[in-house]
């Protein structure tokens, strides 16, 4: 059996950590930015982890 391709647009996306988890950026940051109060842009800056019920299909992608 051949191997596995890695999807590239998950692998631009999702970043392994130190510790095995995976890192990703949040969603709605990119426009319609001008209703957005300014703290929550400043959240939106920010990584945060994927979900433990979407690191299977996270690391299936990125393998």
């Amino acid at each position: 059996m051949p191997k596995m391709k890695t999807h590239s647009g998950a692998a631009k996306r999702f970043k392994k950590t130190g510790g095995g988890k995976y890192k990703r950026y949040q969603a709605y940051a990119s426009h319609l930015l001008g209703k957005k109060k300014a703290a929550r842009k400043r959240r939106l800056r920010k990584s945060t982890l994927v979900k433990p019920a979407d690191v299977k299909r996270v690391k299936q992608l990125i393998r």
